[in-house]
């Protein structure tokens, strides 16, 4: 079931009135109902791989009961590794099992011989990637004794499968989002229409923003060979804002849809594309999985605490795992490899943590050198984005070079004024309301009720008018 789907529109009314209405505030009944309407939630997209959902969280909640009552550390360490590894099994064999046998093919094949290898043929489950990682952190987290196991199966299905964020996020920690389920909840009008509001935006940013740049994307990215180098660099910029809008978008959905619940998933954007530098980049971008893979891979293994060669190595294994984790191409380890590059001169110069404060904090503009930091990173990540849009590294190098060969200085043969007015539009929302949790939140509150629903209601109009075909988000497919 898709946020800006038709079916959505009615599932969510139906579920926030049952919550609140016809439970009577009953915290069991509540969380009974959040799963039920989770299974059903993922169901809708295919049936069958519900059960795998269920036996991954059977898994994990049966290992994480295990772990805890265990007398030896061996049979810790047994539980703790066979729910690791069997996650890591359904992972690597639905999302990974092909990429490794075509690349194993493949470099058999430059040494002149051929072999023919087993390949599946089944689609990718969808969200696998990101509930996976919550039964991970869970076990992880009761295997180094931070938290005490969870023994409700309610409670710990409804983490895992709790349905705002179980198909692209964010990541949740049981820290964070299981205290929460097992607290008693009371309905929050002021957190309920700060919720709405979200939702409003996130619905904005992909059907408005995501979506028509999408169109453009698609098109010159699919006939590159055909176009301009300064068309090119078009496709680049739409791609840029079509993945911004379009996660960005989900994750507004997500944690507006949450608080309607009376509860508060993690943070997961934080206006990434002001950033001055690429450490400030990734600490605005997906931030959940950025922490993630900073609490259960890069502090592992040693983090920044050891020697130079220490460090140079642990960014290299998260930037690239990282980038292994949005897909099973080679596109996308380039992608993590190319930021990691881009990382490397501030860890080394110890300037990696220079800017932790959104840009222009106490001004409406920033200064000349902000604005030429912002304009650098910002040209830096375009650039990368073109590896993981781009169909396969040939593609990607293919389309790079198309740039710098045919005719960069000419004008586009593909500029639609109408979203190009729409992007520069939603660039000026983000940069004015850049200080707060997200663009809308406080934007208009303090003027009259007409000024501020005249918005709502232009923004609402932008939603019907090119809400017309419904499109997948894009991290569905991670």
């Amino acid at each position: 079931m898709l946020f800006n789907s038709i079916n959505f529109a009615i599932f969510l009314p139906i579920v926030f009135l049952l919550y609140w209405f016809v439970t009577k505030n009953n915290l069991k009944f509540q969380n009974i109902l959040l799963l039920v309407a989770s299974y059903y939630f993922y169901a809708c997209w295919d049936f069958r791989f519900l059960f795998l959902l269920i036996f991954s969280t059977l898994l994990d909640y049966y290992s994480g009961i295990k772990i805890e009552n265990s007398s030896s550390e061996k049979n810790r360490k047994f539980w703790f590794w066979l729910s690791i590894g069997i996650n890591l099994g359904f992972l690597g064999v639905f999302k990974y099992y092909n990429f490794f046998v075509d690349s194993i093919k493949d470099v058999v094949f430059l040494f002149g011989h051929k072999i023919d290898l087993w390949t599946i043929k089944v689609i990718l489950p969808v969200g696998i990637s990101f509930y996976t990682f919550h039964g991970l952190s869970y076990v992880i987290d009761i295997y180094k004794k931070r938290i005490p196991v969870e023994t409700n199966f309610i409670n710990y299905a409804t983490f895992v499968c709790y349905f705002p964020l179980l198909v692209a996020g964010p990541i949740e920690r049981a820290t964070h989002l299981l205290p929460q389920i097992k607290k008693k909840r009371t309905f929050n009008y002021a957190q309920a229409v700060d919720g709405l509001r979200q939702i409003l935006w996130g619905l904005f940013k992909k059907i408005v923003i995501a979506d028509n740049c999408a169109e453009y994307a698609n098109l010159i990215f699919n006939n590159s060979d055909d176009y301009s180098g300064s068309t090119l660099i078009m496709g680049a910029l739409f791609f840029t804002f079509q993945i911004y809008g379009d996660f960005s978008g989900y994750s507004d959905i997500a944690l507006g849809t949450s608080r309607l619940f009376g509860m508060e998933l993690l943070k997961n954007f934080n206006f990434p594309y002001f950033s001055r530098d690429i450490a400030e980049f990734w600490r605005r971008w997906h931030i959940s999985l950025s922490s993630w893979f900073k609490d259960y891979l890069y502090i592992p293994l040693g983090g920044s605490v050891g020697g130079l060669k220490l460090k140079i190595r642990n960014t290299f294994i998260i930037f690239l795992v990282s980038g292994f984790w949005h897909g099973a191409n080679w596109t996308f380890i380039v992608w993590g490899a190319l930021n990691a590059l881009y990382f490397l001169p501030l860890l080394l110069s110890n300037t990696n943590r220079n800017y932790m404060k959104i840009v222009a904090y106490d001004s409406n503009l920033p200064s000349f050198k902000e604005l030429v930091s912002i304009i650098i990173t910002f040209s830096l990540t375009v650039f990368a984005w073109i590896f993981f849009r781009a169909n396969s590294l040939t593609h990607a190098i293919t389309y790079i070079k198309d740039i710098f060969t045919s005719k960069l200085i000419a004008l586009p043969e593909v500029r639609p004024t109408f979203v190009i007015v729409l992007v520069a539009i939603f660039i000026l929302i983000e940069w004015i309301g850049r200080r707060n949790n997200y663009a809308l939140e406080k934007m208009f509150t303090e003027k009259s009720v007409f000024v501020r629903w005249s918005f709502y209601f232009v923004l609402l109009f932008a939603i019907f008018i090119f809400s017309t075909k419904e499109q997948e988000f894009i991290y569905f497919q991670f």
